[in-house]
């Protein structure tokens, strides 16, 4: 790894603490700096042009499901039944880390009150992922593996299974004293709604 990567994952090494023990607003650039033990603040702008586009950086490289739709190419022809449970899983597994728990916790706390934060949070996250499965069941209705369905419904049913269930692990720990694991829950999800769209023969 080259000079230049070591720094900027320092800097997002730094960013991740500081964001998760300050929140958005209490962590500066001059903070994130410090920690990085960088020389000058300003060295963080070579990398990133504002604390916004560092957050995003931060989540990004901390859960795994963002890298999975980052290129959708080699996905789009892959059967449902393959590549839904990988994105289930990227979800599923936010909760196994005290890194990503920590974000999504961060996320919660500061939408509501930076407005900013959240607009960035729903363009540069939520959106991604959800144009990505729009355009994938979009093909595997082509390739009639699914049904005909309004895939932006399509798109949002399969996050809302995933997403309650991620947010109940991190502030409701007793949500898994029924003894239900993860990898039965994203089985059992994945099994419903592909059951529903499944081809009309």
């Amino acid at each position: 790894m080259s000079k230049e990567s070591n720094r900027q994952q320092d800097i997002l090494g730094a960013a991740l603490a500081e964001f998760a023990a300050k929140g958005f607003q209490g962590a500066t650039i001059k903070s994130i700096a410090q920690a990085a033990q960088l020389q000058s603040p300003s060295l963080i702008y070579w990398y990133f042009e504002t604390k916004e586009a560092l957050f995003q950086a931060v989540i990004t490289e901390h859960l795994s499901l963002f890298q999975t739709v980052l290129d959708p190419a080699p996905l789009l022809d892959r059967p449902p039944e393959e590549v839904l449970p990988l994105l289930a899983q990227g979800y599923l597994e936010i909760p196994d880390h005290p890194a990503t728990r920590n974000l999504v916790r961060l996320i919660l706390a500061e939408v509501a009150r930076y407005p900013k934060l959240a607009e960035m949070v729903s363009h540069n996250l939520s959106q991604p992922i959800l144009n990505f499965l729009k355009s994938y069941l979009t093909r595997q209705i082509e390739l009639g593996h699914l049904r005909p369905h309004d895939v932006r419904a399509g798109a949002r049913a399969f996050v809302g299974l995933f997403i309650p269930q991620v947010v109940g692990v991190i502030l409701f720990p007793a949500i898994g004293a029924d003894g239900l694991a993860g990898e039965e829950y994203l089985n059992t999800a994945v099994d419903i709604f592909l059951r529903g769209l499944q081809p009309v023969k």
